[in-house]
């Protein structure tokens, strides 16, 4: 595995100050927020200076029933070659349910939801994140997520959890220490045990962010400064094997660069206080500090195939009797999935099993979140709003899930205003009025019944 050194989220706000800091040896850019016909000018400065950068996909849903779409993957594979990307990352979580699986309602939960630890969810998983290797043109490295939900009737830690996904599939590894802290504040687990149980030779590399706590639970903010304990986990997994690259994701709230710097270089310190204390290659390890992998070790075996599953890989079982009953499990998983993705941002009732009061503070980041996003997306809406646009806008959530993406989001949302004759300032609502036409702008005729309502819907807008 190419040794990536320490590397920074690459964010259009901060990219100045990324191409001036010193010691990037790489970056990663979020993979939907990326363009291949129009790169950043900053990421090609960086790129031809022999910065390496990554593509982090955050939309393909592979823990999810449905099996991967096409069209997202191959989107994917073009950023990491017109990126001339070393691999390309993603997220072991489901972001979508519903749909002609399980003929229930298609729903976006806009956000990382954790995957069941079954063998169902596993199933589904391996299977696709074989379909994605298979598509991608470089390797395919999973990443931890931060949970505040537990799912009930669980089988496996995720230790355990990721090295079947590892062993089973030849996939590689992004650990996220901060999502490991996460989940030790908000479910008990315990990251020195999840370390432990992982297989470190499988590691591509190491994510390190910030949050904070509020009332007993962590929120992975990725906005915040990186606290002490992430970094002693930092430590600890360097500890046991030398990472191949370490990256510090910051998404909001960005400080000064010497800030950022400051945290860069105590990341590289913890990685440097765990190589320390590391047990070299061939000796007798303890319970305490198991043997791992030599400094100048790499990983698992690429193999032969061009996203990077090694040939023997397991495949699982075959034929048609195996196929019918990874149907049956991916219609339980998926039936699973949304039922609690209703409740999270439908208001159906809880699903039996989950704890009401976590979903609760699931729900509410979720609809926060969903406005924070689509003020980014459309920020003519708090411009013309102005205090008005966040109540508003949560009210209209409350009711109303996100079934098509933010950008989609943002002109529902408009639409419901002005056929409910708001806002009730008419210079406002006149502004609005002419936002929405203007992005909703004209369109082929179609026949489809959403289609149709959404003509009516501009024709009474339209009379106003």
């Amino acid at each position: 595995m190419e040794r990536l050194g320490t590397g920074i989220g690459w964010r259009p706000e901060i990219a100045d100050a990324v191409e001036r800091m010193p010691g990037i040896d790489w970056v990663e850019a979020v993979a939907e927020n990326v363009c291949p016909g129009h790169l950043p000018e900053s990421l090609l400065r960086l790129r031809e200076r022999g910065v390496t950068v990554v593509p982090h996909g955050v939309s393909l849903g592979l823990g999810g029933a449905d099996r991967p779409d096409p069209g997202r993957l191959a989107a994917l594979a073009e950023r990491a070659h017109v990126l001339r990307s070393p691999l390309v990352t993603e997220h072991i979580a489901f972001v979508r349910a519903g749909g002609a699986l399980t003929a229930t309602p298609h729903l976006e939960a806009g956000h990382l939801l954790p995957v069941p630890r079954t063998r169902d969810a596993l199933d589904a998983l391996c299977e696709n994140v074989r379909i994605a290797q298979d598509a991608l043109p470089v390797p395919l490295a999973v990443e931890n997520i931060a949970a505040l939900l537990a799912w009930p009737g669980e089988e496996m830690t995720e230790g355990q959890f990721l090295y079947e996904l590892a062993d089973r599939t030849g996939v590689r590894l992004l650990i996220d220490v901060a999502n490991l802290h996460t989940n030790h504040v908000n479910r008990g687990e315990d990251p020195a045990e999840a370390l432990a149980e992982l297989p470190l030779e499988a590691i591509a590399y190491v994510h390190v962010a910030g949050g904070f706590e509020r009332d007993g639970v962590w929120h992975d903010s990725h906005a915040h400064p990186v606290p002490r304990p992430v970094l002693d986990i930092l430590t600890d997994l360097a500890r046991r094997v030398r990472p191949p690259g370490v990256l510090l994701e910051r998404d909001e709230n960005f400080p000064a660069p010497a800030e950022l710097e400051g945290e860069l270089a105590a990341v590289r310190r913890a990685v440097e206080a765990g190589a320390v204390q590391r047990v070299p290659a061939g000796v007798c390890a303890t319970a305490d500090a198991p043997a791992v992998p030599g400094p100048g070790e790499s990983s698992l075996p690429l193999g032969g195939r061009a996203g990077g599953r090694p040939a023997g890989a397991s495949g699982g079982a075959s034929g048609p009797g195996a196929a019918g009953e990874a149907d049956e499990a991916r219609e339980r998983l998926g039936l699973a999935q949304a039922a609690l993705l209703s409740a999270l941002v439908a208001g159906t009732p809880v699903p039996e099993g989950f704890d009401r009061v976590r979903i609760g503070v699931q729900a509410r980041a979720l609809a926060a979140k969903r406005a924070d996003v689509v003020a980014k997306v459309a920020p003519e809406l708090p411009e013309i709003l102005g205090p008005r646009y966040r109540p508003a806008f949560l009210g209209y959530a409350q009711a109303r899930p996100m079934t098509g993406g933010y950008r989609r989001d943002a002109l529902s949302f408009a639409a419901h205003l002005l056929s409910a004759g708001l806002p009730e300032d008419g210079a406002a609502r006149r502004e609005l009025r002419a936002w929405w036409l203007d992005r909703s702008g004209p369109k082929p005729r179609s026949r489809r019944p959403a289609h149709r309502l959404a003509r009516a819907t501009r024709r009474v807008l339209l009379r106003r």
